[in-house]
């Protein structure tokens, strides 16, 4: 049975990708099983927000945020997030022996942190990421590392 965050899935990642792109955001975690999503913000590093689905979904939430810059020092170029998010999705709803629970992007030193349904837990590069996606990267994955 899908939850809020399936059925709205698109809408949750192009927001996510928005704050991620031009919102200060540099840290962003979709906890697509609970409905969450957790933001480290580059104005205040140390102190992560959770945001429920009815607060991240609400009108304008991106816009909440201040409009800034894309950061020089970020590892993960802007035009690669919407790839990154797609492949969320992808295995989100993956039918293979695990789907992603949560996954999580960080801009600035380009690590992807992946948990799928079978207690898998991963932390790639980015560009290991995108290349292993190609490759059918999923939760069984896990058992061949």
């Amino acid at each position: 049975m899908k939850n809020e965050f399936d059925k709205r899935i698109d809408e949750v990642l192009r927001r996510t990708g928005c704050l991620l792109r031009e919102r200060g955001i540099f840290h962003a975690k979709v906890h697509f099983s609970s409905g969450q999503v957790t933001l480290w913000s580059m104005s205040d590093p140390y102190n992560y927000q959770v945001w429920h689905t009815k607060e991240f979904l609400g009108k304008g939430f991106p816009s909440a945020f201040e409009a800034v810059s894309y950061p020089i020092n970020a590892k993960i170029p802007p035009h690669k997030i919407i790839a990154i998010l797609a492949a969320f999705k992808s295995l989100r709803f993956s039918d293979r022996t695990g789907h992603l629970r949560a996954g999580s992007l960080n801009i600035i030193n380009g690590r992807i942190g992946l948990n799928f349904s079978s207690d898998c837990t991963q932390y790639l590069d980015y560009r290991e990421f995108l290349r292993e996606r190609r490759n059918s990267l999923s939760a069984d994955h896990c058992r061949m590392s």
